[in-house]
């Protein structure tokens, strides 16, 4: 088989229709495939709408939360593809976009994972390719300082923002929303990290994978709306310590002792922890504000 579809849920029903009715609807020249919905342990009753209303997806419903890598690892090993596409519930396949994808793999050897390009609801660009995280686009992106300097050069070059994103081309990662790994690149460097709950697995799987010689590509040939959020924005403040305690572990796994020296940990934990803070800060003033008005 050509290629497994993993999708991951986290009470995330009202999107499945499109997710999942997108994905068994794909066109991929013949090529078999298999769409699986991994639940996990959601309270919506995704895992019987899904048997429900398509029979044909195979359901694995988790008995508790395992969080992206758990629960995607969960999945891998029921997978028959020789390609596994990970994709949210959030998103919606264009017509052609699996075609696109495993064209792009057959004609590139050397690309171990692979991303679509991904679009927000209103049709814009969403930068899912992006190079490796620094501690300069984290001081900037999303924060309160980067509110004062939105232009600035390390969020700009940490997202891509500078680079065309209508041909392909190799990348540093890309987003997990829609990430497509060949199994021969699993079987080389391992599963998904599951010390990271969510966040920053992408970005660990694609170092991994281009440590070990592979290519990481961004091909928008392929098409995927993704609605950023839609399991995440449920629990905001969760989300945000789990982003934050993710983005220390990929710095302290990958960085500490290679770009940054041994003595840097504290000072990167204590960075880390202080953006928290400002983004929570942040969060609460806007939520106030909300219920005043």
């Amino acid at each position: 088989m050509d290629l497994s579809v993993i999708i991951l849920n986290w009470n995330a029903r009202e999107w499945l229709e499109r997710s999942v009715g997108s994905a068994l609807e794909q066109n991929t020249g013949g090529r078999p495939f298999e769409v699986l919905l991994v639940d996990n342990a959601s309270r919506d009753d995704s895992a019987d709408f899904v048997r429900e209303r398509f029979p044909a997806a195979r359901v694995v419903a988790l008995p508790e939360n395992l969080g992206f890598a758990g629960g995607n690892n969960a999945a891998i090993p029921m997978c028959q593809g020789n390609n596994i596409l990970l994709l949210n519930p959030d998103t919606i396949s264009h017509p052609g976009a699996f075609a696109a994808i495993l064209d792009f793999l057959e004609a590139h050897p050397k690309c171990g994972i692979v991303g679509p390009k991904l679009l927000n609801q209103d049709g814009s660009l969403q930068y899912s390719c992006r190079h490796f995280p620094s501690l300069e686009a984290a001081i900037f992106r999303n924060t309160p300082i980067g509110r004062f300097f939105s232009g600035n050069k390390a969020t700009r070059d940490y997202l891509m923002k500078d680079v065309s994103h209508d041909s392909a081309m190799q990348v540093d990662w890309v987003s997990g929303a829609a990430l497509t790994v060949r199994r021969e690149v699993l079987d080389s460097i391992g599963l998904l990290d599951e010390r990271f709950f969510m966040f920053e697995e992408d970005v660990d799987l694609c170092y991994r994978a281009r440590q070990a010689g592979w290519e990481v590509w961004y091909e928008p040939a392929g098409v995927i709306t993704h609605a950023i959020g839609q399991s995440t924005n449920k629990t905001p403040f969760r989300m945000i310590i789990a982003f934050h305690k993710a983005m220390y572990r990929f710095y302290k796994k990958h960085y500490i002792g290679s770009r940054y020296p041994r003595w840097m940990t504290p000072v990167v934990w204590g960075g880390v922890v202080t953006r928290a803070a400002l983004v929570m800060a942040v969060g609460v003033f806007h939520r106030l504000m909300g219920r005043k008005g």
